[in-house]
């Protein structure tokens, strides 16, 4: 077991661009499981750099929506592409029929197909004009925490009761390995969204329970949405992890802006 600092170092490294020194950790299960704990602080950590495009951004003449893509593209390059990767496998896996070493097989071709190009086109058109409207509206905060609560999504795919799909690869070292952090994580995303109801005029007691509602139907589509994955792929896998960031994101941006 990593310290808080450890893992979070461990965690950065392995899922950003950030040049930090390479992590001295053993990567085993015990390496896996504290990574995977520390991935919403990853979040905040991109939810900050994107904030920071936007806070920029507006102040340009771009069109919002314009400005909703680059927000996109920053995070799709500050985390390698990989969760992008990710979701485009994971689609293809899910439009193919047959056993789950057949779907396996397909998420593992490199290759995306038509369902996972769709897949990743859509999914990245609702976050870049969801982005963009919240730069329009200076809704700064909003913007990081949808962020935020996207990677939340993993933690809950590497849930007890989720084993790998195989013996090797990044889904061996993080499956089936939180309990304890979903409900710490959980209750730290509901009190961010209830900040969400604070403002130049006071609190907004519906503006803050909306953005709850938005933890809730993220966190239950992460929940049920990994299940399904898990199903039909014989386990869980980091493809999974990095379609459900993908989907929560976007659920999240859609949620604050209804």
């Amino acid at each position: 077991m990593r310290t808080p600092v450890q893992a979070t170092h461990v965690a950065l490294s392995w899922l950003t661009v950030l040049p930090l020194p390479q992590p001295t950790a053993e990567m085993n299960r015990s390496t896996g499981a504290s990574v995977m704990s520390a991935v919403p602080v990853v979040g905040a950590v991109l939810g900050a750099l994107a904030v920071a495009v936007a806070t920029l951004l507006s102040l340009t003449d771009l069109p919002a929506t314009l400005v909703g893509v680059l927000i996109v593209a920053t995070l799709g390059l500050a985390t390698r592409g990989m969760h992008l990767d990710g979701l485009a496998d994971t689609a293809d896996g899910l439009g193919c029929y047959g056993p789950p070493e057949r779907v396996a097989e397909v998420m593992k071709s490199g290759s995306s197909g038509p369902f996972g190009v769709a897949t990743l086109v859509v999914v990245m058109a609702v976050q870049a004009v969801g982005f963009g409207a919240l730069t329009d509206q200076h809704r700064w905060y909003e913007i990081g925490f949808a962020v935020a609560l996207g990677r939340l999504v993993a933690v809950v795919g590497a849930r007890r009761g989720l084993v790998a799909a195989h013996t090797e690869g990044f889904g061996a070292l993080v499956a089936d390995s939180q309990r304890i952090s979903i409900a710490a994580w959980t209750a730290v995303a509901v009190l961010a969204a209830a900040a969400t109801g604070w403002g130049t005029d006071g609190f907004a007691m519906t503006t803050a329970v909306q953005a709850i509602a938005v933890v809730a139907v993220v966190l239950l589509t992460g929940w049920l949405f990994t299940r399904h994955c898990a199903r039909r792929v014989g386990g869980m896998n980091g493809d999974i992890l990095g379609a459900g960031i993908e989907l929560g994101v976007a659920i999240a941006v859609v949620g604050l802006l209804i």
